[in-house]
């Protein structure tokens, strides 16, 4: 059977060498199931340990996916940048509740399978102006690298200048060591996660999470008052993490979603339906660009590519991707999408989907683990944040930033977004600056229909919304 579905012979592939693979790639991208669900506590009423279920469950299903889809060694799970989009932008800056931004995810993973099934993903792909393309992925990467700084208290709030550096004055008594203490554990976890990387380290990330997590607990002996209250709401029966994710995370999209009445108090109709249009769109476009670029990445390292250059089976991992968003958003979380960490199980041998299928289980397993994953303080999941970041700027060696018609949108693109808090305004700015600066530069015939289309959508966004 294993050879029925996944033709290893075929590949010059073996079950021991896929198995390797899939347990490569799980260790290199273990690290959101504590980040996802880190992140999502931010919201009222929204548990870690639902959401740790929820993340763990929809990486699984998307992960199978695609082994059985598209026999690809390829993973996915809750994208980063998207998730942060999710808590820090939809929900806390635009006033829509967590089930509210669910719909938003289910529109997503709905439109992308539509898209993927007619054709239609690759003439929305053409729309988007290759400079604003390009540097999506960056943008989005400063984004949760700025959160990342943020949640490890490094970067802090400033009346006068909006952010700052925190102090480190330990000696003259305007910092104390307890707050000081997280934000070195974070940059120890940081170098250390560098470090192992440059030396070739398998999962490096989860190891540095895990070592910045046991040197938080060392140093938390010279902090008093530290194990005061240590492990008072801590629940070590992993069946109570599936109770709290079928209570408060599982299905609520339809339970609750629905109900815009919140929002509608403080916004009129027309409002609601171009923010769920325009948010849906950039949640749509930032996981379609990250999977394209993802499947293209991890395989093409793996000498995986047809001999013309394409991913095998792309329409099919594309399919996969969008029906675990689906997935995704009935578990409670945010968007699903490829992940590019797959690379260290192609690069461990791995090339058909029997790789994926051991990755998928091993996130299964992982479920009932939750009660260790959140002891894992946000010091040490900040570091990861930080260093998913660096990694997402390669793509800006690609623009010519001697041209000023690549410049000027992919700038703003990459700027706009962190700034702002939002990936959708960065997004937006590039689209109708490209369309500008073609226009009176006497180009205007040059620019896509579709660019027109998307340029009109987002401009209507901020007349209307703000």
């Amino acid at each position: 059977m294993t050879e029925k579905l996944f033709h290893l012979t075929e590949k010059g592939a073996n079950v021991r060498t896929e198995l390797l693979a899939g347990l490569t790639t799980f260790m290199t991208m273990a690290y959101i199931l504590m980040v996802n669900a880190g992140m999502f506590t931010e919201l009222p009423g929204v548990s870690y340990y639902a959401i740790y279920v929820a993340t763990a469950l929809s990486a699984a299903i998307g992960t199978i996916l695609i082994g059985l889809l598209a026999n690809l060694p390829l993973a996915q799970a809750s994208a980063m940048g998207s998730n942060a989009f999710f808590v820090y932008t939809v929900c806390m800056g635009f006033g829509l509740s967590y089930a509210n931004a669910l719909v938003l995810i289910l529109l997503d993973g709905i439109a992308f399978v539509l898209l993927t099934v007619t054709g239609l993903r690759k003439k929305i792909f053409e729309a988007i102006p290759a400079p604003v393309r390009l540097t999506i992925p960056a943008g989005v990467g400063l984004f949760i690298a700025f959160i990342g700084l943020q949640s490890a208290g490094i970067v802090v709030a400033d009346s006068e200048t909006f952010v700052t550096l925190a102090s480190f004055n330990l000696l003259f008594g305007s910092a104390a060591w307890a707050d000081v203490m997280p934000i070195l554990v974070t940059l120890a976890a940081l170098t250390a996660i560098a470090v192992m990387t440059c030396r070739g380290t398998k999962g490096a990330v989860l190891w540095g999470i895990l070592g910045g997590t046991v040197l938080y607990y060392l140093l938390g002996f010279t902090v008093p008052e530290f194990y005061g209250n240590f492990g008072a709401s801590l629940n070590l029966n992993p069946f109570a993490a599936f109770q709290e994710f079928g209570a408060s995370a599982f299905g609520r999209v339809f339970t609750e979603g629905f109900d815009f009445s919140h929002y509608l108090a403080d916004h009129n109709p027309a409002q609601l339906a171009l923010l769920i249009a325009t948010t849906a769109l950039a949640f749509c476009l930032v996981d379609m660009f990250d999977t394209i670029g993802t499947l293209y990445g991890a395989c093409a390292r793996g000498n995986l590519l047809t001999k013309e250059g394409e991913v095998p089976n792309m329409e099919r991992a594309m399919l996969a991707d969008a029906v675990a968003t689906v997935c995704g958003a009935v578990c409670g979380t945010s968007t699903v999408s490829s992940y590019v960490e797959a690379s260290a199980g192609i690069a461990e041998g791995g090339k058909t989907g029997l790789a994926a299928m051991a990755t998928g289980g091993l996130f299964l397993v992982a479920m009932f683990f939750s009660p260790v994953a959140s002891l894992v303080p946000s010091c040490a999941t900040s570091a990861a944040l930080i260093y998913v970041g660096i990694l997402m700027m390669d793509c800006t060696k690609r623009i010519n930033w001697q041209n000023t018609e690549e410049a000027v949108p992919a700038f703003l693109t990459l700027a706009i977004m962190p700034m702002t808090y939002n990936i959708s305004y960065g997004i937006a700015f590039g689209v109708i600056s490209h369309v500008l600066i073609q226009v009176f530069a006497g180009k205007g015939k040059q620019v896509n229909g579709g660019t027109w289309v998307i340029a009109g959508l987002f401009t209507l966004m901020f007349l209307v919304t703000h």
